[in-house]
């Protein structure tokens, strides 16, 4: 896109807790089934937090390996930004915890939040670092906890979460055939009851009543959801290929938020895009949030199904309502 300066991925991880939801444990707690759990969204298992674990445990995780990856280590940091819609606490960020656990000294580090978008705004505000020469190397992750905000009496809404964080180093790069070459970003705030939690917030403090209430769990407006995923996701994929002059055959790996199959096949029939060009792993995950693309783009590329050389495309849409893709070549 005429940058003569790129930020390009060297490094990427991810991690998940060891704790396992299967279809048939929902089977036991809610009404439900495992053909209508997998007929709906394609989820048969998720992984869950434990007691003592949290979202800057499985952050932190997830940036080793990446760091590791990428052959460096805290010190090398120039900057920390962490998408994530459920901290360790509300107070300080769970970027400075990140910071501190990876011996990232006096590196500023900072938490962003654009729900199950926050991968893709995170991974546009580090390239912003990198293209205006301020920073060299930007730690991006996408962490989150969902299973602490999720009430597991609902029984649309609780099968759909998972927990987990992805990480990847951004380097500054001259050259031209290779790092983030577009993003685009876009919020519409008049939807933002479709995904909510009603309390803990400044607005309604988190009280025994607002605890006896529920508000403190994810409250969905599932149909409407639904619909604005699938437009977003085929105005997005339709978007970063018309921007970058892609065709499907200049395309190695579609990487989508992982929300539901029928969604991201949808937009893959829109294009004609062959489903092994579409990275899917929400069938062992669920809905990890930020941690989605991320987690995905690791795992892809641990089994070897992308490296040097591939064209990605990264689509995701969240509560805000928000929307952001991205175009990668590794």
């Amino acid at each position: 896109m005429g940058k003569s300066r790129r930020a390009v991925v060297t490094g990427m991880g991810y991690a998940v807790p060891a704790k396992v939801l299967t279809n048939a444990d929902f089977e036991r707690m809610v009404e439900t089934s495992d053909e209508w759990i997998i007929q709906r969204t394609g989820i048969r298992e998720r992984h869950v937090v434990s007691d003592g674990e949290s979202t800057t445990d499985l952050a932190v995780d997830a940036a080793r390996k990446a760091l590791a990856n990428a052959g460096k280590t805290g010190a090398d940091l120039d900057l920390i930004i962490c998408a994530t819609v459920s901290p360790q606490m509300l107070l300080p960020s769970s970027a400075s915890m990140i910071q501190n656990a990876l011996g990232a000294t006096d590196v500023p580090a900072f938490d962003l939040s654009a729900a199950c978008s926050g991968f893709i705004f995170a991974l546009t505000t580090g390239c912003q670092f990198i293209e205006n020469g301020l920073y060299h190397r930007v730690l991006v992750i996408g962490a989150d906890c969902l299973s602490r905000y999720t009430d597991y009496k609902d029984r649309g809404s609780c099968i759909l979460f998972g927990d987990g964080a992805g990480a990847v180093i951004l380097e500054a790069s001259d050259a031209a055939d290779k790092g983030v070459m577009y993003n685009v970003l876009h919020t519409d705030g008049s939807g933002w009851d479709f995904i909510h939690i009603p309390a803990g917030g400044s607005a309604k403090a988190a009280t025994h009543q607002t605890i006896d209430a529920g508000e403190h769990y994810i409250k969905m407006r599932g149909r409407e959801v639904y619909k604005f995923a699938v437009e977003k996701m085929q105005w997005l994929l339709g978007d970063c290929m018309q921007q970058c002059g892609l065709k499907v055959a200049d395309i190695d790996m579609v990487i989508p938020h992982q929300v539901n199959t029928r969604i991201i096949a949808s937009a893959a029939e829109k294009f004609d895009l062959p489903m092994d060009k579409i990275y899917m792993n929400i069938d062992r995950y669920g809905n990890t949030s930020a941690a989605s693309i991320p987690l995905a783009m690791a795992e892809a590329a641990s089994k070897g199904l992308i490296g040097p050389g591939s064209t990605l495309l990264l689509v995701a849409f969240g509560a805000g309502l928000t929307w952001g893709g991205s175009v990668v070549r590794l």
